[in-house]
C-alpha cells in the first residue's frame, strides 16, 4: 500500500511537472517579439522584385535616412573595394560587395560611424550566445542588429524587417549599433 502511494505521488509530481512546461512554453509563444513589415523605403524608391539588401534596409530604417540615399552612398563605396574571398568554401570566387547582394562590415561602418552611431559587441570568440533577439535582451530605441549573415532594425523593442528573423526569438545577437 505504501509503495502505490509513493508511485501515485510521484506519477502526480511528474503531470505537474508536464503542465508547467506545457503551459510555460504556451505563455512563451504568446510574448514573442512584435514584427512588422518594413521595406525601408525599397518600393517608395522605385525599386522592384526581391533581393538581399538587408544592410541597405537595416541602416535606412534606423537612421530613417531615405533608401536611395543610403543605397547611392553604399554602392560608390562599393566601386573602391577590392574583390576579396567571401566564403572559405569557394576559394577561387572572389567578389565586390554590393547593396544587393551584400556588404562587407568595413564599408557600411565606415558610414554608420559617420553618422555618430557606436557598435556594442554581445559576443566574443569563444564565449558563445549571450543576446538573444528579444524586446527584454535589448536596449530600447533605433538599433541595428548584427545577426548571423543578416543586419536588421529593430524600434522600440519591434523588428522592421520584409521577415521576421527572430526564430522564435532563439537567434543569437552578435552586437548592434546604437546612436552614440
Amino acid at each position: 500500500m505504501r509503495r502505490e502511494v509513493m508511485h501515485l505521488s510521484s506519477l502526480f509530481l511528474i503531470f505537474l511537472d508536464q503542465i508547467k512546461t506545457f503551459l510555460y512554453h504556451t505563455y512563451k509563444k504568446g510574448i514573442s517579439m512584435e514584427f512588422k513589415f518594413n521595406d525601408g523605403g525599397r518600393a517608395e524608391a522605385g525599386y522592384k522584385g526581391e533581393t538581399g539588401d538587408c544592410v541597405v534596409r537595416a541602416i535606412s530604417i534606423a537612421t530613417q535616412t531615405p533608401y536611395k540615399e543610403v543605397y547611392s552612398y553604399l554602392y560608390l563605396s562599393c566601386l573602391s573595394e577590392k574583390p576579396v574571398k567571401w566564403r572559405k568554401r569557394e576559394p577561387r570566387i572572389k567578389r565586390k560587395s554590393h547593396p544587393r547582394k551584400g556588404i562587407r562590415r568595413p564599408i557600411y561602418e565606415k558610414y554608420l560611424f559617420s553618422k555618430g552611431w557606436k557598435w556594442i559587441p554581445c559576443m566574443g570568440i569563444g564565449t558563445g550566445c549571450k543576446v538573444h533577439l528579444k524586446k527584454e535582451e535589448l536596449p530600447s530605441g533605433r538599433l541595428i542588429v548584427s545577426l548571423s549573415r543578416h543586419l536588421c532594425a529593430v524600434v522600440d523593442g519591434v523588428i522592421h524587417d520584409t521577415y521576421d528573423c527572430s526564430r522564435e526569438e532563439n537567434r543569437c545577437v552578435y552586437g548592434y549599433y546604437q546612436k552614440g
